[in-house]
C-alpha cells in the first residue's frame, strides 16, 4: 500500500499507530526524505485525518491510515469529508481486525462507508493492495470524493510479489481556494448534501468497470465474496474440484456494489451464496438489489454464528457444507496447528527490563499492605499486560483514553474505594487530556498514573510527543499543572521507595482534598534503551543470584515475573544472562538481597540510556 501510494504521487501521509495499519506509514517514513513526501505520526486518528484532509482540499494527494477502532476517533471528520469532497485524491486506510488479534472489538468498518456515503474497496492480496491503492487515488481525484481502502489483519500481514512501477511526480505544496462547500454551516451543508448525492451517482458508475472485480468458473450456483474473504473461498472450491461447477464473483468494490456487473453475471443463476467475514454487509446490499429488480433467485448466507471471527479454509468448508450439503464438498486437506506437538504455554509478559514491572509490583504491595480498596481503570498499551498474572492490576480496559474517563465516573459513584487510573504517555496525548481536564474541572478525586516510556512501544516504537531530545517535546507534568492539577509528582518507576512515597501523598490528596492527583512514572522503554546501548557498544552487565542467600521463596520469578529469571529444580532462582539486559530492577524484589550484578555497574552511564 505504501508503494502504491508512492506510485500514485502521494504528497502527505499521516497516521496514528495501530496494528495492523502501522507498517504503511512506517514504510513511507523510511523514504520520506529521499522522495520529498511529508509523513507524520499524529497524536490521534482525528488529527491525522484532518491533516491529510486539508492537504486533499488543497490539491495535494493524501493518505491517512489507522486501525478499525481508530476510525471511530476520526469519524466526525470522516462524515464531514464526504460533504466537502476533495480537490485531489484522498485515500483513507482502515485496517480491520477480525478475530481481535490485537484489538478490543472486531467492528466491520465497511459500515462506515454506508453511513458516510464514502465508497469502500478491499484488496485480496499484496499485489492488489499495491495496485488498488494506486487506482483509488485516481478514482478519488476523478470523483472529487474521499475513498476508504479497507484491509484486514491477514491481508495487512501477508507477503507476496508485486510489480514495481514508475513513481508519479510527488507534489507536497498545493493551493487552497476558499469555497462555501468547505464551511459546513447548515445553509451550505444542505447544498453539499445534494452535491454529495450527485457525486455518489458518478461513483456508482465508476465501480462498474473496476478491473479488480473478477469472475472465476461457471455454474448455476454463484458464490459472491469480497476480496478479503475470497482467497479462502477460491481455495476451498478449487480443492473440492468445483471450480468448473460454481461461478465465483470476487468484489473489490464492496460499497457501492457494481450492480450491473453483478446482475449480468447472475442472470442464469439458480442459487446465490454470499460468504464474507463479519457482518452480512454485501449480502444486505445484494438482497436490496434483487428486490429492486424483482429477481427471484434463492440467496443464501452463512449461518449466524459465523459472523464472529475471521474466516479460514476450514470455516468456509463448514459454511458450504451447511448450505450445499456435505456430499458436494470434499474434505479439504489443510495442516492444522492442533495436529502438531503442543508447546508449553507462553502467557504474555512485560519484556525484561520493562519499567512498568517494578511499578505494578510495588503498587500491588502498597494496596495489600495499606489495605486499600481500589478500582484500577486501565488503558490500551503495553501496560495492559498488567491485567494478567501475577499482577492482576487492571479492572477495566475498554478504549484509548478510557482509563481517566471511566475514572471520572468510578470516583463519583464508588464509596470507600480509591480510583486509580493508569495510562501510557502516547495514549494520554491521544485521548487522555480532555478526560484529565474534566477530572480537574468537575473535581473527580482519582489518582492518575501516567506511564511515560517516551515512545509508542506496543505498535512498534513510533515517536511520542513526550520523547526527549526532540526539538519540541511535551512534558506531561507541565501540561497537567497547566490545566489545574495541584498535586503532580514525577518518579522513576525503578525507585519503588520513591513511588511508594508519591503514591501515599497522592492518596492523601484524593481522600482529604477530594481532588485529582497525578504521578508521572518516567523511564525509557527497555527495548529502546537496550538498542541504544548496543549501538554505542556499551557493555551490558547482567545480574546474577547469590545462592548462599537465595531461599527459593519465588518472589522474583513468580511475583516480579521477569522472563530472564527462572527456578532450578530446588526452586532457587537463576538469571539467564542471555535475556537479562542489566537493568537491575529485580533487586527490589528480593527480601534477602540475593540479586547483584556480576561486576560493578556505572550507574551514571546507564542513566544516559534509560532517561
Amino acid at each position: 500500500m505504501a508503494l502504491g501510494a508512492l506510485e500514485a504521487g502521494v504528497g502527505v501521509a499521516t497516521a496514528y499507530p495501530g496494528t495492523p495499519s502501522s507498517e504503511i506509514i512506517g514504510t513511507l517514513e523510511r523514504y520520506a526524505h529521499e522522495l520529498g513526501v511529508y509523513v507524520e505520526w499524529s497524536v490521534n486518528e482525528k488529527v491525522a485525518f484532518e491533516t491529510a484532509w486539508a492537504a486533499a482540499i488543497s490539491g495535494v494527494r493524501a493518505l491517512t491510515a489507522m486501525k478499525h477502532v481508530g476510525l471511530n476517533v476520526a469519524s466526525d471528520a470522516l462524515m464531514s469529508s464526504a460533504y466537502t469532497g476533495v480537490s485531489e485524491g484522498f485515500v483513507i486506510v482502515s485496517a480491520d481486525d477480525p478475530s481481535m488479534w490485537s484489538s478490543q472489538n472486531e467492528q466491520d468498518n465497511r459500515l462506515y462507508g454506508l453511513i458516510s456515503y464514502i465508497p469502500v474497496f478491499e484488496p485480496e492480496n499484496p499485489w492488489e493492495a499495491k495496485e488498488l491503492t494506486k487506482k483509488l487515488f485516481d478514482i478519488s481525484s476523478e470523483t472529487r470524493h474521499p475513498v476508504i481502502l479497507r484491509t484486514t489483519t491477514r491481508v495487512s500481514h501477508a507477503r507476496g510479489p508485486v510489480r514495481v512501477g514508475e513513481l508519479r511526480k510527488i507534489r507536497v505544496k498545493g493551493s487552497f481556494k476558499p469555497e462555501p462547500r468547505y464551511v459546513l454551516v447548515p445553509s451550505n451543508a444542505r447544498v453539499n448534501r445534494i452535491d454529495l448525492l450527485k457525486r455518489w451517482s458518478n461513483i456508482k458508475n465508476v465501480v462498474e468497470n473496476l478491473e479488480f472485480n473478477k469472475i472465476y468458473g461457471d455454474g448455476k450456483v454463484v458464490i459472491i465474496s469480497p476480496s478479503t474473504s475470497f482467497s479462502y473461498v477460491y481455495e476451498t472450491i478449487y480443492k473440492s474440484d468445483l471450480i468448473n461447477k460454481v461461478k465465483l464473483i470476487k468484489l473489490s468494490s464492496v460499497y457501492p456494489l457494481p450492480e450491473n456487473f453483478i446482475l449480468n453475471n447472475i442472470s442464469d443463476a439458480e442459487k446465490i451464496i454470499v460468504i464474507e467475514e463479519l457482518e452480512p454487509f454485501v449480502e444486505m446490499q445484494l438482497r436490496d438489489l434483487l428486490n429492486r429488480n424483482n429477481i427471484k433467485i434463492s440467496l443464501l448466507s452463512k449461518p449466524y454464528e459465523y459472523r464472529a471471527f475471521e474466516l479460514s479454509i476450514g470455516r468456509v468448508r463448514e459454511i458450504l457444507e451447511k448450505i450445499l450439503g456435505a456430499s458436494l464438498i470434499k474434505e479439504v486437506s489443510i495442516s492444522r496447528i492442533e495436529d502438531k506437538p503442543r508447546i508449553p504455554p507462553r502467557p504474555p509478559v512485560f519484556c525484561a527490563g520493562c519499567p512498568y514491572r517494578p511499578l505494578f509490583f510495588e503498587l500491588k504491595r502498597i494496596l495489600a499492605k495499606e489495605r486499600i480498596k481500589a478500582v484500577i481503570s486501565g488503558d490500551i498499551g503495553c501496560y495492559s499486560l498488567a491485567y494478567y498474572d501475577p499482577f492482576n492490576m487492571q479492572h477495566t480496559i475498554v478504549e484509548m483514553g478510557g482509563s481517566i474517563g471511566l475514572g471520572n465516573g468510578f470516583s463519583t459513584v464508588l464509596e470507600d474505594t480509591v480510583t486509580i487510573s493508569i495510562i501510557g504517555d502516547s495514549t494520554f496525548f491521544h485521548a487522555g487530556i480532555p478526560a484529565l481536564i474534566n477530572s480537574v474541572y468537575n473535581r473527580h478525586p482519582q489518582i492518575i498514573i501516567v506511564l511515560d516510556n517516551m515512545t509508542t512501544a506496543m505498535t512498534g516504537h513510533q515517536p511520542s510527543p513526550s520523547k526527549p531530545k526532540e526539538e519540541r517535546y511535551i512534558r506531561i507534568e507541565k501540561l497537567a499543572e497547566s490545566v489545574g492539577v495541584r498535586y503532580v509528582a514525577t518518579i522513576d518507576p525503578f525507585d519503588t521507595e520513591e513511588f511508594r512515597k508519591s503514591f501515599l501523598e497522592a492518596l492523601k490528596v484524593v481522600r482529604e482534598e477530594r481532588e485529582v492527583a497525578l504521578i508521572v512514572a518516567r523511564r525509557k522503554c527497555a527495548l529502546v534503551a537496550y538498542w541504544d546501548m548496543l549501538r554505542d557498544s556499551v557493555e551490558i552487565i547482567p545480574y546474577t543470584i547469590d545462592h548462599s542467600k537465595c531461599v527459593g521463596c519465588g518472589i522474583c520469578y513468580n511475583l516480579f515475573a521477569c522472563p530472564a529469571i527462572y527456578a532450578d529444580k530446588n526452586r532457587k532462582a537463576i538469571i539467564d544472562p542471555e535475556l537479562c539486559i542489566g537493568c537491575g530492577s529485580c533487586v527490589v524484589s528480593c527480601p534477602f538481597n540475593a540479586i547483584k550484578p556480576i561486576k560493578p555497574v556505572d550507574q551514571e552511564i546507564l542513566k544516559k540510556y534509560w532517561f
